[in-house]
């Protein structure tokens, strides 16, 4: 398991599409599973999940998107897994990090 956690400030729809944007334009293999849109007056909480295959796991990858916010505060978890190959243990999770660094680096070059 790998995991991102950030506080950003900007519009809550220009960061989730860039999040979608990101995701679905860093790999080939990258789909959408789902999500689901919440609020509660002016607090919005939105969640992805995207799958993409790693060559190097020969296996699929997860990454599960927590979007949270209110008046152009927001706080941003992003954690991917799938990738370990043991059975007891984790081990060999390149492919992991590797799916949520591709994001982890469009997030940073908006916030700069």
């Amino acid at each position: 398991m790998a995991q991102y956690d950030r506080h950003l400030t900007g519009s809550f729809d220009e960061m989730l599409n860039l999040i979608d944007d990101s995701v679905m334009q860093g790999s080939i293999s990258a789909t959408r599973e789902g999500g689901s849109d919440h609020s509660m007056g002016d607090i919005r909480c939105s969640v992805r999940v995207y799958e993409r295959y790693s060559a190097m796991g020969s296996n699929r990858l997860s990454l599960n998107i927590t979007l949270f916010g209110r008046d152009g505060d927001i706080q941003l978890t992003a954690v991917a897994s799938g990738g370990s190959q043991g059975m007891f243990f984790k081990f060999n999770t390149f492919g992991e990090e590797a799916f949520l660094n591709k994001l982890v680096r469009e997030i940073e070059r908006y916030c700069t």
